[in-house]
Parts: structure tokens; sequence; C-alpha cells
């Protein structure tokens, strides 16, 4: 995967220019839409398969019986299946089945930002965050912040999907609570450092990579999966 070959650059490279050096100090890469909801992400199934005992050899396995078999319509069980090594392999496949722990689904929230290349460049990585500040007590501000392996060509639009445990805002006020109704928080997706293709690198003047490193670490020390981002 791209982004975990490239994490020992990330710590040495620096920006080559930030996004005030850009026309109006505006991002190359435009944010369309911006939404979050709560999602569940669904548990990783676990292989619970072993290598059966090698199982007696009987009549029915000869090619001309076996085809005999097949075409009895009343008979859907294989043959080989009513041996003592196969219904031990069933019995042995059923106790493993009812020790193995289920895994549960993970409540969490899912953000997404659709962007839009508008500079001559690809891009590769996009790093940007959804901001939170809460409207009754502006003090409490909450930043979620993503990695992706964007890919996005000059001109293309591409959704910036990703599901992280974490909501909105860690403490809500009383004040907020009080009226559930009401719109709680002041929404702002932000663009903090875009990698392109060529190695060269824009970022916000108020970001810094050094924050975020270990954080960076940890999303890119799994293979990236089908996911477009990882929540930092």
């Amino acid at each position: 995967m791209r982004i975990s070959s490239r994490i020992s650059i990330f710590i040495l490279l620096t920006a080559s220019c930030s996004f005030a050096q850009n026309p109006a100090g505006a991002s190359p890469l435009t944010i369309l839409e911006s939404s979050w909801q709560h999602a569940r992400q669904p548990a990783k199934k676990i292989d619970n398969k072993t290598v059966a005992p090698v199982r007696a050899m009987t009549a029915d396995d000869k090619n001309f019986r076996r085809g005999a078999l097949e075409q009895q319509s009343k008979r859907t069980v294989d043959p080989v299946e009513d041996t003592t090594d196969g219904r031990r392999a069933a019995l042995e496949k059923i106790v493993r089945d009812s020790e193995t722990p289920k895994p549960n689904d993970t409540s969490g929230y899912s953000y997404l930002a659709k962007v839009r290349n508008d500079g001559n460049k690809k891009i590769d990585i996009v790093f940007w965050e959804y901001r939170f500040t809460e409207l009754v007590n502006p003090t409490s501000l909450v930043r979620r912040q993503f990695l992706c392996s964007a890919n996005v060509k000059p001109g293309e639009t591409r959704d910036l999907t990703a599901f992280s445990s974490l909501g909105p805002s860690d403490v809500i006020s009383a004040g907020t609570l009080a009226n559930p109704e009401d719109k709680r928080f002041d929404e702002k997706v932000r663009v903090n450092r875009i990698e392109y293709v060529d190695g060269s690198v824009v970022q916000r003047n108020d970001w810094k990579f050094e924050e975020v490193e270990k954080a960076v670490e940890r999303a890119t020390s799994t293979p990236w999966g089908k996911e477009v981002c990882r929540a930092l």
C-alpha cells in the first residue's frame, strides 16, 4: 500500500508551499459537500477452518459408483460424509464453532467529504479534518482528522469517507442537551495537507505534520484494505 510504504518519507518531508501562497489562500482541493452520521462497522469474519483428518476410502468413492449416486435425486449427502472420519470431522467443526467467540460489530460514526481537484496535478494523499464547535459553548472544539489515499486526477471529484469510533464531541454541555432538536454544532471541513504523485506537497500554514506523526504511524501499521481513509 502506498501510504504504508511512504510513512518514513512523511516524517522527513517538509511542505514545499502552503495554501496561503495559492490565489486567495485557497486549497487546490475544493470541498463540495460534507456530512457525518452514526454508523456500524461489520465485524471481521473469523476463519475457523482447519484441516480435517483424511477420510477413509469407500466403494462409493470410485468414479462409476459416485456417478451413479449423483443421478439419484434423493441422495443429497456426499457418501464420504457417511464414513467414520467424515462424521468425526463434522463434529469437530461444531465444537470449534461453539467455542469460537462471535465478534461484535463496532458502533461509531461515518464521515464524508466530497472533494474536487481544482489543481493541475494528480493528488496522491490527503489529510483532512471535520471540525465541530459547540454552539452554546464555543470553547468546546473537537477535530476529527483523517488520512486518505485519494488518487484524484485534475478536475476529478472523489468521495473521501472514513469510519471512526469517535463522534462530533467528547463532552456535551447541559445547554445543548436541553434543546435536542436545535443545531448543536458549527461544522467545518478543512483540507490540512495534500501530497501529489510527483512528490510535491502543500499544506495549511497553521497545521503541523509533527502533531499527527504518531497517529499516522498507528493508522498505517496494518495493511490497507478497501477503505479510502483512516481516522488519525
